[in-house]
């Protein structure tokens, strides 16, 4: 489990495809302190940490990303030298900042539009129509691992919907989204609460 709130921003040094996708990513984290078989959200995904080390070139760790994990997330996120949202799971006792994040990656969007507004940036983003109905005025939603807090909702004739997010000053330093353009696909989770909701209504 996660909170949404990026704690690192990796590198990913090299990529090697076989039969899965070995990424090697450059971290600020104190690799002494990962286990192997740890798990960490990269931009959302969570992922497993299958070695790591440190040298000339700094600290990193290593994870496997399967061909369903490469399916199911935002297409170029896992080329060489992209910059990755980092968080290590939640641990008994950690303060719980954003909102309950699993780290699986629901559905692929896009951003529609990213204008500032004074020091912030206010992102229309479009979510698919599977994930449409769960996405609510001052719910909560992940973007590219981040836990945001959505402010207004617009449904689209096709199904899908586009909701906006105000990014402040804070969280572009802090995160990738002082990238956030137009056209750029994304990964979405959903509020874990919004899942249940719906399995309720579908056995109800």
């Amino acid at each position: 489990m996660f909170t949404g709130i990026i704690t690192d921003i990796g590198t990913i040094r090299a990529r090697e495809d076989r039969g899965d996708t070995r990424l090697v990513i450059d971290t600020a984290y104190d690799v002494d302190g990962i286990d192997l078989g740890a798990s960490i959200a990269c931009s959302g995904a969570c992922l497993t940490v299958v070695d790591k080390g440190t040298g000339d070139h700094g600290n990193w760790f290593a994870i496997d990303a399967s061909a369903e994990t490469l399916a199911r997330t935002a297409p170029g996120m896992w080329d060489a030298r992209r910059r990755l949202n980092l968080e290590r799971a939640l641990k008994v006792g950690d303060e719980l900042g954003g909102h309950i994040v699993t780290g699986h990656v629901d559905a692929v969007g896009r951003i529609v539009a990213a204008q500032p507004v004074g020091d912030s940036v206010k992102l229309t983003v479009e979510a698919p129509a599977s994930l449409a109905p769960h996405i609510a005025p001052k719910g909560s939603v992940t973007l590219d691992g981040v836990s945001l807090t959505v402010n207004e909702v617009a449904d689209q004739p096709d199904g899908a919907a586009h909701f906006t997010l105000n990014i402040i000053p804070h969280t572009q330093a802090m995160t990738t989204l002082d990238e956030a353009a137009a056209g750029r696909p994304v990964n979405l989770e959903i509020d874990i609460l919004a899942r249940y909701l719906a399995r309720m209504q579908a056995r109800g």
